[in-house]
C-alpha cells in the first residue's frame, strides 16, 4: 500500500513562473543531490521525480487507512525556503493520522540546493496531490476487447474531478486585460518609459491595462526588484504578493482585503469637530478566463469627516431624497454617527480581447482622457458610472469608442423619488504623426430619455459625427462638445502636452474684441521633466489650464457635463484660470511629492436661476448678466491657493499599499463669505495607511 499510495501524482507546479507554457528565464528550480548533474531544462522532472522516489521510500501507511479501506487523497502545500528546507504550509486529508505521518516524512527530506530568481536565492511554493487510487478489479483478460475499451473509457470519467487541476500563482494579471487602478502615484513609476522618442504607445486614454503597459515597461520584472527577503506565509503575504492566489490550466484568481484608513486634524475652526478620518474597508478580487476574458471588482464601505471647506462642497452639491452628501469623486452618503458619513461604492470592469486589434470593456468605474494632472476633455472627478468602451488599435492610430450612463439627482429634476437618467457617447481618436508628436481628436455628446426614445442608438455607430446625429435629433435633442489634445516629445527626459475644450464654436465670437458669453473655451497647456536635473526618478511638472464662463453647461440644464452633481471635465467646473506645479521623487519602496496649486475662480452670487455667472455647470445661460463683457473669473473672484506634501512608503508592490503621511496648507480669498467658499486659512495634516486604487482630489 505505501508504493500505492503514491502511485498518481497530479502535479508538482511552482508559484513562481512567467507563463504556463513557457520555462520562466529567471529561474531554476530546488536541485536535490541526485540531480547535481542534471541539465537546468531538465530541472523540474528530476526535481519531480527526486521528490516522489524520497516520499514514497520514507511513507509509512497509518492502520486506520488499512482498516477503513480507504480510498481518496491529502493535498500538501509547501515551500523550498531559501535555505534549502520542505516546510509544510497546509496539509487537507482525512484522517490525523495520515497528517501527522506525512508531516514526519516531510521533516525527514534531505536539504536541497534552494531555488533561484534573478540571481539570488528564494524560495518556493509547491502543491502536491497524494493519492489513493481505487484498485481495478476488472476482469479485463476475461472481458472482450470492446468491453474493455469502454470500462477503461468509463474509469477516465470517472477520474474527471480528479484531473482537474491547480497551480501555483504565476503573476498573470502583468500579462491581462484588466486595468491598472488609475491613482497618479501609481502611473508615475512608468510614464517616462511609455513616453520615450520612438515608441507607438497611446498614452492619453486611461486607465491602462496591464497588457499595454508591459509592453514598455517590465511590470514583473520592476515589481521583483523590490522584493523583501521574507521567509514566513505572513511577511511574504504582507511585503510581497497577494493574500489569496488560485491557478489552473486556463483561468486564473487573485483576492485581496484594501483598506484606505486615515486619521488627520485641520486648524481651521469652522467645523465642530476635532480630527478628521476615513475607514474604508474593502475586497478585490480580479481573475482570467482563457487567455481573452479578464475581470476586476472591489467593493468599499466607507465611514469619515473630512476637513471643513471639502465637507461644506460635499454637502452643497447633496443629492435629493434626504442623504446629506455627495462625497466627490466618490457617491451618494448616508449620514453616519455623530454627523460623519456612510458611503459605500463599487467599481468592477469585464474586458474581452478579440485580437490585437480590438478589446471591448464593460464596467462600473471612470475614465480620463490627458496626458496632464487634469483634464478638460473627460476627467476622473466625478464619481464611477456605468460604460462599455471599444478600443481599435492598429497602424499608428488608438480609436476609442466609450458610451455612458450619467445620473442628475438635484430636486429639481428628480421624478417620483428616482434620479433623472441622461446618456453620453464619446469617442477619441489618437494619432502618432511622427515618432515625436501625437494628436488626439474627441468628440462628445450627452442626451436624455426625452420622448421615450432612451439610448438612442443613431450613437452605437462608433464612426459617426456625434454633431450631425444631435442637430437631425433636434436642436435641444442633445449637447455636443468637441476638444484636440497634442503632446510633442522634445527628448526622452522632456515633453509637452495639451487640450483645447470647445463647447460652442463661434468665429467671431472667439477672435472679437467684446468678449461674448458665446466664446465656450478652455485650454491646457502642460510639461513634464523625467530624471529632472539628472536625478533619477525625480519627475516635474507644470500645467497651466483655464476655462471661461459658461462651458460645460447648457440651456437644458439636464444636458450639462455632469454627473451626480460632479463636473465630468474640470473638477472645478468653468470661469477658472489654474496653475500647478508637481513633483516626484522615488527611491526603492519610498516616495516623495509635492504640489503647488494657484487658481482665481468666479464662483456663482446667490440663486443661479436669477443671475448665473457661468462659474457651475448646473445654470442656464440664458440667466447671464449680459451678453458681452463676459469675463473669467467673474462672479464672486476668488484666489485659491494650495500646497501640498506627501511622503510615503510602498508596503506592498503587489496590491499599491502604502504608508503616508501628507500636509495640505489652504488659503482661500473670495470677495465676501457664502455658506459654502468661506475667506479662510487651513493646514491638514493627514497620516494614512492605503491600497492606492483611485485618486483623491481634495483641490477645491
Amino acid at each position: 500500500m505505501r508504493y500505492t499510495l503514491l502511485a498518481i501524482i497530479s502535479f508538482i507546479t511552482v508559484d513562481l513562473g512567467l507563463a504556463q507554457d513557457t520555462p520562466d528565464p529567471f529561474e531554476k528550480y530546488p536541485v536535490f543531490e541526485e540531480c547535481e548533474n542534471t541539465a537546468m531544462a531538465q530541472l523540474p522532472q528530476c526535481f519531480d521525480d527526486a521528490l516522489v522516489s524520497h516520499i514514497i521510500a520514507g511513507f509509512k501507511e497509518p492502520e486506520v487507512i488499512a482498516e477503513d479501506d480507504y480510498s481518496g487523497e491529502a493535498v500538501v502545500l509547501f515551500e523550498v525556503n531559501d535555505k534549502g528546507y520542505f516546510e509544510i504550509l497546509t496539509i487537507d486529508a482525512v484522517y490525523p493520522e495520515l497528517k501527522d505521518e506525512i508531516t514526519r516524512v516531510f521533516d525527514h527530506l534531505p536539504q536541497v540546493r534552494p531555488a533561484m530568481y534573478n540571481g539570488r536565492k528564494t524560495y518556493m511554493q509547491f502543491s502536491l496531490p497524494i493519492k489513493i487510487p481505487i484498485r481495478d478489479n476488472l476482469e479485463q483478460a476475461t472481458q472482450p476487447e470492446k468491453v474493455a475499451d469502454l470500462a477503461q473509457e468509463a474509469n477516465a470519467m470517472k477520474r474527471e474531478y480528479d484531473s482537474i487541476k491547480t497551480t501555483g500563482y504565476k503573476l498573470n494579471e502583468y500579462t491581462s486585460q484588466i486595468y491598472i487602478p488609475f491613482s497618479h502615484q501609481l502611473y508615475s513609476r512608468f510614464d517616462k518609459n511609455m513616453n520615450l522618442v520612438g515608441t507607438n504607445s497611446h498614452t492619453a486614454f486611461k486607465p491602462f491595462t496591464y497588457a499595454y503597459v508591459n509592453k514598455y515597461y517590465d511590470l514583473k520584472g520592476e515589481n521583483a526588484k523590490l522584493m523583501k527577503d521574507k521567509e514566513s506565509w505572513f511577511g511574504r503575504k504582507l511585503w510581497n504578493e497577494r493574500m489569496v492566489t488560485l491557478q489552473g490550466e486556463d483561468y486564473w484568481f487573485t483576492l485581496d482585503p484594501a483598506a484606505d484608513l486615515q486619521l488627520g486634524f485641520e486648524t481651521a475652526d469652522n467645523e465642530d469637530q476635532d480630527f478628521t478620518y476615513n475607514n474604508t474597508r474593502a475586497i478585490i478580487f480580479q481573475g482570467g478566463i482563457g487567455k481573452k476574458l479578464s475581470f476586476y471588482t472591489t467593493f468599499y464601505e466607507s465611514q469619515g469627516t473630512f476637513p471643513g471647506y471639502f465637507n461644506r462642497y460635499a454637502r452643497s452639491i447633496r443629492p435629493d431624497g434626504g442623504n446629506p452628501v455627495v462625497i466627490p469623486g466618490r457617491g451618494v452618503a448616508e449620514e453616519a454617527n455623530a454627523g460623519d458619513f456612510d458611503y459605500p461604492v463599487a467599481e468592477a470592469h469585464l474586458s474581452y480581447t478579440f485580437d490585437e486589434h480590438f478589446n471591448v470593456q464593460f464596467g462600473h468605474g471612470k475614465n480620463f482622457i490627458g496626458d496632464g494632472y487634469r483634464s478638460l476633455l473627460l476627467s476622473d472627478a466625478a464619481s464611477p458610472y456605468p460604460f462599455f468602451k471599444l478600443n481599435t488599435t492598429f497602424w499608428k492610430f488608438k480609436y476609442t469608442n466609450t458610451w455612458m450612463s450619467l445620473r442628475d439627482v438635484r430636486p429639481e429634476v428628480v421624478a417620483e423619488g428616482s434620479f433623472r437618467t441622461k446618456y453620453m457617447a464619446n469617442h477619441y481618436l489618437s494619432v502618432n504623426v511622427t515618432k515625436r508628436l501625437n494628436l488626439g481628436f474627441f468628440e462628445n455628446v450627452i442626451w436624455e430619455n426625452d420622448n421615450d426614445r432612451g439610448f438612442d442608438i443613431n450613437y452605437l455607430n462608433p464612426i459617426i459625427f456625434y454633431r450631425a446625429i444631435e442637430f437631425s435629433t433636434g436642436s435641444r435633442g442633445g449637447n455636443a462638445l468637441i476638444g484636440l489634445s497634442a503632446k510633442y516629445k522634445f527628448s526622452d527626459q522632456f515633453n509637452a502636452y495639451s487640450q483645447v475644450v470647445i463647447d460652442e464654436f463661434s468665429t467671431g465670437a472667439v477672435f472679437g474684441n467684446d468678449h461674448s458669453y458665446k466664446n465656450k473655451q478652455g485650454f491646457q497647456l502642460g510639461f513634464k521633466y523625467y530624471d529632472a536635473f539628472k536625478v533619477p526618478n525625480l519627475t516635474l511638472q507644470m500645467e497651466y489650464n483655464q476655462v471661461r464662463p459658461y462651458v460645460y453647461s447648457n440651456n437644458e440644464i439636464q444636458l450639462n457635463y455632469g454627473h451626480v452633481n460632479q463636473s465630468m471635465g474640470h473638477l472645478w467646473g468653468a470661469n477658472f484660470r489654474e496653475f500647478i506645479t508637481i513633483a516626484r521623487y522615488q527611491n526603492d519602496r519610498w516616495y516623495g511629492t509635492g504640489k503647488v496649486i494657484y487658481g482665481e475662480r468666479g464662483f456663482e452670487k446667490g440663486d443661479i436661476n436669477d443671475v448665473y455667472y457661468g462659474g457651475s455647470i448646473y445654470g442656464n445661460d440664458e440667466n447671464r448678466p449680459s451678453d458681452n463683457g463676459i469675463l473669467l473669473g467673474q462672479g464672486n473672484r476668488t484666489n485659491t491657493f494650495l500646497g501640498q506634501l506627501e511622503l510615503g512608503y510602498l508596503v506592498n508592490p503587489a496590491t499599491n499599499l502604502k504608508f503616508y503621511t501628507s500636509i495640505l496648507y489652504r488659503d482661500n480669498r473670495p470677495e465676501f463669505n457664502d455658506p459654502v467658499n468661506l475667506q479662510e486659512n487651513t493646514v491638514w495634516v493627514n497620516f494614512g495607511f492605503r491600497t492606492d486604487l483611485f485618486n483623491w482630489y481634495y483641490d477645491f
